[in-house]
């Protein structure tokens, strides 16, 4: 409980600092550096908090592999801030508005309920179109979003769809980097069409697989070892196991890569994110040249076009 309430303030405390510092680099350059900077130290902490959550309640390595990744780049990002590189202000700006769009659906129930329903009603229909009819159910709160599998044996199977299940972090992170470039809103409107719906839609395909797969025991295999890398005991579950956390995680890192593709074709002016995250990474300078936007002319760092 401590560890979530001191998790929940430095993601609140993060967020507001990325807030408040895109709105002071218009009124005091030095301080709205400085306060982003900082910001970027805090939420390094803030990555830090959520490695033994992934690793240990989780038992998502790949998700405990990526925060510990980004508690050193965090700092270094505050500290490249310090030192000049103006480009990451795209970044932090990014992060701010990824902060306002998810945030608030952990905190508040008129905002996270209704998503909860949304998604848990197309996964159902989804199901019932391929010919699984399993009994939805209520979770400990009273919310339906419980899908209730019974196995020949009688053995009683749920899978809950909750927040993680919505797709909304994925849709907030390109959310907040379509927002944060210098570019046309009509080319940032088809950024968003070619990001936000088919990241949606990938995801009701993914709590499809994951819920039958778990529900009919697709991938009880391996029981010994899966339970071991794990740290699990209920042999059930490594189906889960095996479509959650290893085939539905490697397979979203896909997606996203492919969709940041599709999305930097409208919206070249984030190469400098690509570009500052690369930099990040491996400490050099990277060039790239992802065409010109359908129907554009070459386009200007600004976002607007060539002559």
């Amino acid at each position: 409980m401590a560890s979530s309430l001191l998790t929940a303030t430095l993601a609140w405390l993060s967020v507001g600092g990325f807030v408040a510092g895109a709105l002071a680099m218009y009124y005091h350059e030095r301080a709205g550096r400085l306060l982003t900077a900082t910001t970027w130290g805090v939420f390094g902490i803030f990555w830090g908090t959520l490695v033994p959550q992934f690793w240990f309640v989780g038992s998502s390595f790949i998700e405990a592999a990526l925060a510990l990744v980004a508690v050193p780049l965090c700092f270094y990002t505050g500290y490249l801030l310090l030192d000049g590189r103006d480009s990451l202000f795209v970044i932090s700006r990014a992060v701010a508005v990824m902060g306002v769009i998810y945030l608030p659906a952990t905190t508040i129930d008129a905002i996270y309920e209704p998503m909860i329903r949304t998604v848990t009603l197309q996964t159902q229909w989804a199901m019932n179109a391929l010919g699984y009819h399993p009994e939805l159910v209520a979770n400990d709160n009273g919310l339906q979003s419980v899908f209730l599998f019974v196995r020949p044996n009688g053995h009683r199977i749920l899978t809950e769809i909750e927040l993680a299940c919505t797709g909304l972090g994925s849709m907030a992170i390109f959310a907040g980097l379509i927002t944060a470039v210098d570019a046309p809103l009509d080319r940032k409107a088809k950024a968003f069409l070619v990001s936000i719906p088919v990241i949606w839609g990938l995801n009701l395909v993914r709590n499809v697989f994951i819920a039958v797969a778990f529900g009919e025991q697709w991938f009880r295999v391996f029981v010994p070892q899966v339970l071991a890398l794990f740290g699990q005991s209920d042999p059930y579950y490594v189906s889960f196991l095996v479509a959650d956390k290893i085939l539905s995680q490697s397979a979203s890192v896909v997606a996203l890569v492919a969709i940041m593709f599709a999305t930097l074709r409208y919206l070249p002016e984030l190469k400098t994110v690509v570009a500052d995250l690369l930099y990040l990474v491996t400490g050099d300078e990277h060039e790239f040249d992802f065409g010109d936007p359908p129907g554009r002319g070459g386009v200007r760092a600004d976002g607007g076009r060539e002559e």
